[in-house]
């Protein structure tokens, strides 16, 4: 469970006594939407369907794959299906590892995610073991379905983007600076991302 629309507007209240760009912001686009996704394997597995490529054939492989397996299907749903028929339903053969490390994983209790870490790098690394999780998509999952308040996915192209639209900068910052940037904001990382994401292409702005 993603943060809460009053969470969101509390966390950005704090953020904004503390950079007064974010106020400025925060007064000509309001507060931003809930991003909520489901816990578990499933979100993790349509991030891995979704990558690379257009969010109308994502959107097509997972109907082909539910069609397959069966909605809410279980990780050995998949891994009982050969190679032919999961290119059937449109999945390559490195999104074919991606999703049988993920579901291997899960099987073997080797990465158990309605119970990772509390630290939220440690929550991060365990996400990783995953093929085709990388930081980004881990940081997304901690976020959106956990819910954690504090994640800033400093990597991402948009929160580097919105961060310099927002504070004016004369040039999009990169990763290391857009993480320097946010230091000032903890614990409320998470919510001055969505804010971002809110502000990349808002009009008002």
């Amino acid at each position: 469970m993603g943060l809460s629309a009053m969470q969101i507007r509390a966390s950005l209240d704090e953020v904004a006594r503390r950079e007064p760009k974010i106020a400025a912001a925060l007064e000509l686009a309001g507060y931003p939407e809930p991003r909520i996704r489901d816990t578990g394997y499933m979100t993790l597995l349509r991030t891995i369907v979704g990558q690379q490529v257009s969010v109308a054939a994502a959107t097509s492989m997972w109907n082909k794959l539910e069609a397959e397996l069966g909605e809410g299907f279980a990780p050995a749903d998949l891994l009982a299906r050969d190679f032919d028929t999961l290119r059937a339903c449109g999945l390559s053969r490195q999104k074919q590892g991606y999703a049988r490390s993920l579901c291997e994983l899960v099987e073997a209790g080797e990465v158990e995610l309605e119970n990772l870490p509390e630290d939220d790098e440690e929550a991060i690394a365990e996400l990783t073991k995953i093929k085709g999780i990388g930081r980004w998509s881990a940081e997304i999952y901690l976020l959106f379905a956990e819910g954690r308040p504090d994640i800033w996915p400093a990597g991402d192209l948009a929160v580097m983007a919105g961060i310099g639209k927002i504070l004016s900068l004369p040039e999009r910052p990169d990763e290391k600076a857009t993480r320097a940037l946010a230091e000032p904001w903890r614990p409320h990382r998470g919510a001055a991302a969505i804010f971002t994401w809110h502000c990349y292409n808002n009009p008002a702005l």
